[in-house]
């Protein structure tokens, strides 16, 4: 290789190898810890709108357990769908006359959108079984009647949920924390 194409190609590799360590560690990042995900549809509404943009944390389910009422997004079917945990493993949730009760103590979903009605389930009914069973998780959509959720997917495994969406991104008029 003649010496002019050797200074050419260092000073192209001198130029540029900062831009390619950038690259590889924001694709890292998007990889392993954190990614912008879209809520598609209106099945967590009022909490979540359709086309809000949230910050997707794939890390923290590694070093902490999945809590009831974290909102996940969840792979399911090649899509993402984004939930609200509600059961967790060895919990007995059943909905009876449009109340929720989880080890039959009654709950107050203050999350659930205005008017919302949720027919009678139970995890019995879903499951065969009387309680969650380990790794798995059963999850609703804060807008009962118009989300596709355990009630009819099933239960949840571990595994299959990605991450937890906690943070609204945009519209910058949503920007923040969702409970």
């Amino acid at each position: 290789m003649p010496y002019f194409l050797f200074l050419i190609m260092k000073k192209i590799i001198k130029d540029t190898y900062e831009y390619v360590i950038i690259i590889i560690i924001v694709v890292l990042i998007r990889t392993f810890i954190v990614s912008p995900v879209r809520v598609v549809g209106p099945s967590m509404k009022d909490t979540l709108l359709n086309g809000d943009i949230m910050l997707l944390d794939k890390i923290s389910y590694k070093f902490n357990d999945i809590k009831r009422y974290d909102i996940v997004v969840i792979k399911y079917e090649g899509e993402s769908i984004i939930k609200r945990v509600i059961g967790i493993p060895g919990d007995k949730v059943e909905c009876i006359n449009n109340k929720l009760y989880i080890n039959d103590e009654k709950i107050d979903e203050k999350y659930l959108a205005t008017g919302t009605i949720t027919s009678d389930f139970s995890v019995e009914s879903i499951s065969g079984k009387e309680t969650i069973p380990d790794g798995y998780y059963l999850v609703l959509g804060d807008n009962r009647e118009n989300s596709k959720d355990s009630r009819m997917i099933g239960l949840i495994k571990k595994s299959n949920i990605k991450g937890k969406a906690s943070y609204t991104l945009f519209p910058f008029s949503r920007f923040g924390k969702k409970k």
